[in-house]
């Protein structure tokens, strides 16, 4: 029997039993969509989180007192260590790979008022060296930004993001004026450059300020972050070394303890992240191949019944000069035509439901197209694993047995 022959003998057995094929096909409908849903969503928060751990140029680090990448309680350990200070940064600047080193501190909850306008209490504040810019991707619009001098002399001075600046001067130029943050006044030096939002929270509702001016208002009694500028990117591992001997000798840690401190570039960011993810997708997948072999099951099934009700047609067709293996492609075409009906209802729906959450949540999303062929595949491996012992069934009926049977 030719290929078409085969595909027609199928589909037509297939329409007279709509109903049944539609329930045979629900376990790979629900298989595939969960493999394409659940991995365009994943797929995307990868995407976006890479581009945002990316922020640390390729000849830059940074030195944090707890792990960058934190889930559920933080470890005892890590709140035992003592802070990273102003201190600790500006020995840094002494190792001889390193270019620049820039301390920061943040404030969050915070309203900038201007005059009658005030700003809602969610503001971020920093505390920041002029080093900022370039670790953080942050640049300035107009203005100028925050220079050694500001800093040294703890003065009173702001840069401000896009957000603060439309609602607090919608009709004017906010360069020089003054603003006020609770009881302290800053004149406003510069803006930021616009910078979108990200999984539906602004990121121009920032305000920069010097880091020492922070502390006088804030304190210095929190851990700072410290972003370590290379003199080039071949030097990255040597001023990471260089850093943690530093470090370990002003924090005096013991030989032979692990350093009290965590440091990190871009590219370990994505590394930690990507780990993290790989283990959601093995659970995606895992979850789906449960409900591809629920399908397969099922398909195994139908096409038994199938064979049962069909054996008088398979008695004719052997009668008539049908071989062996004209019966066995016929089954096992008309399984794997099941199971990639399923298949591409699947791939449907998970994309239909990934573009649905892309658009009515913050959350990114992306098709991947691997996830596509991964699901076509396991559909037809599925359809032709389970089709095969009906099709042999149906292909070994004796044709006399099969034209007498009722």
């Amino acid at each position: 029997m030719q290929i078409t022959e085969s595909l027609t003998v199928a589909l037509d057995a297939m329409r007279s039993n709509k109903m049944r094929s539609i329930l045979t096909t629900l376990g790979i409908i629900i298989g595939v969509t969960t493999i394409i849903g659940m991995m365009s969503i994943i797929q995307g928060l990868q995407n976006y989180m890479v581009r945002e751990l990316s922020v640390l140029g390729s000849n830059t680090f940074q030195v944090q007192k707890d792990p960058p990448i934190q889930f559920g309680h933080l470890d005892e350990k890590y709140r035992n260590r003592k802070i990273l200070t102003l201190e600790h940064a500006y020995a840094i600047r002494r190792a001889p790979a390193v270019k620049a080193v820039g301390p920061e501190a943040w404030q969050w909850g915070q309203a900038v008022r201007y005059k009658e306008n005030k700003t809602n209490p969610d503001i971020v504040m920093a505390g920041a060296t002029p080093e900022f810019q370039a670790a953080n991707g942050y640049f300035v619009g107009e203005g100028r930004f925050i220079t050694y001098e500001d800093v040294d002399l703890r003065r009173q001075v702001i840069v401000l993001g896009m957000d603060i600046v439309e609602l607090l001067f919608p009709h004017s130029n906010p360069i020089g004026k003054d603003v006020r943050i609770g009881a302290h006044k800053f004149k406003v030096i510069g803006t930021l450059e616009e910078q979108g939002s990200a999984f539906g929270q602004s990121k121009d509702n920032y305000t920069v300020i010097p880091i020492t001016t922070f502390h006088k208002i804030y304190g210095d009694k929190r851990s700072l972050n410290i972003t370590v500028q290379v003199k080039s990117i071949e030097l990255i591992d040597t001023a990471i070394e260089q850093t943690i001997g530093i470090l370990r000798t002003v924090r005096k840690v013991p030989p032979g303890k692990p350093n009290d401190f965590e440091i990190f570039t871009s590219e370990s960011l994505v590394d930690t992240f990507n780990d993290l993810s790989k283990y959601v997708k093995i659970a995606a997948i895992g979850i789906a191949v449960i409900s591809l072999l629920v399908g397969g099951i099922g398909i195994m099934n139908i096409m038994l019944v199938s064979v049962t009700e069909r054996t008088r047609e398979i008695g004719i067709r052997k009668s008539v000069g049908a071989k062996r293996s004209d019966i066995l492609w016929q089954f096992i075409t008309e399984a794997v035509i099941l199971g990639n009906i399923g298949g591409a209802l699947g791939i449907i729906l998970g994309i239909l439901i990934g573009l649905l959450i892309g658009g009515i949540t913050p959350l990114p999303t992306a098709i991947p197209i691997w996830a596509v062929l991964l699901g076509i595949g396991f559909c037809s491996a599925v359809g032709l694993f389970f089709g095969i012992y009906p099709a042999a069934k149906a292909a070994r009926l004796d044709p006399i047995v099969a034209l007498r049977y009722e």
